[in-house]
């Protein structure tokens, strides 16, 4: 699992390094801004497996000493911490992501919402968020049957190829729906975990024009082999789709039918949590009767 999680990771590093390199290139204006932003850098590089002085600063294109200053500083604010003969996220980073966490009130409102989903289904629970072509993972409620997913707080997978991405992709049109596809297929065409279960084009857009009409969405084993989930979206008070909520788990306890019966299950949580965010069912137009 490690291992998996691992690649997966490292599948989008260089990305990560590209734009914390990005940070870098400073206007005259921004030269006050440098070590600050070089700090910056240095975090999203530790985070994406630079782990010693020397990735540090091929990462950054910085040189040893001033690579050296700047982590020694972070390693002081335990933003870094120096295990071995490397570098490693810090505890204060944790301390800070749980505030940001707390302070999300998605977060809060559907923490309850998604306790209610992991005692009625024994299954595991995921909330995530929208972030660019992927999903950002916000909540998880691990099952209780003894099974380990690769998904976890804070870890990002691409939208079409999991329950929740879809169902946030819910509201867009067919052709965002297959460019957002073929995002995920470049994605996972770099990972050694790939699934067997990835649809083309057209049946793609044809389940997904099925989901849209129902309100909800499957993944069938597109994201990880033998893990199966049935997702709903969460809007917000304009109605616009800002999250979703998944139950997840393998083949054997997610057969064809129960995914069916679990649909409504997901769903009345879903429709509760927006409707905490301020979201009002829609109203069905009333017919004025000519007297």
């Amino acid at each position: 699992m490690d291992r998996v999680i691992a690649e997966q990771d490292a599948s989008v590093a260089n990305e990560a390094q590209a734009s914390a390199a990005a940070l870098l290139d400073l206007t005259p204006q921004q030269a006050g801004t440098q070590t600050l932003l070089r700090g910056l850098a240095i975090l999203e590089a530790a985070a994406t497996g630079a782990r010693d002085l020397r990735s540090i600063g091929a990462a950054l294109g910085t040189t040893r000493s001033t690579t050296h200053r700047l982590v020694s500083s972070l390693v002081q604010a335990r933003y870094l911490r120096q295990v071995g003969g490397g570098y490693l996220l810090g505890p204060k980073l944790i301390e800070l992501g749980t505030i940001a966490l707390e302070q999300m009130p998605l977060t809060a409102v559907a923490r309850p919402h998604l306790q209610v989903l992991a005692d009625y289904t024994h299954d595991t629970i995921h909330l995530g968020v929208r972030d660019g072509d992927d999903v950002l993972y916000i909540d998880k409620i691990p099952g209780t049957r003894g099974l380990e997913m690769r998904s976890r707080v804070g870890h990002r997978m691409p939208m079409a190829s999991t329950g929740i991405g879809k169902a946030m992709m819910l509201d867009l049109p067919p052709e965002k729906w297959s460019t957002l596809l073929e995002a995920s297929h470049r994605v996972l065409a770099k990972v050694s975990f790939r699934p067997d279960h990835q649809p083309d084009s057209d049946t793609f857009v044809q389940r997904m024009t099925r989901y849209a009409q129902g309100g909800f969405t499957f993944d069938l084993e597109e994201n990880e082999a033998s893990i199966r989930c049935v997702a709903a979206p969460v809007r917000d008070a304009s109605g616009a789709i800002v999250a979703a909520l998944s139950v997840a788990s393998t083949i054997p306890y997610m057969p064809t039918e129960r995914m069916e019966e679990l649909i409504p299950v997901v769903q009345r949580e879903a429709r509760a949590i927006s409707q905490e965010l301020g979201w009002r069912v829609p109203q069905p137009a009333t017919r004025r009767i000519k007297r």
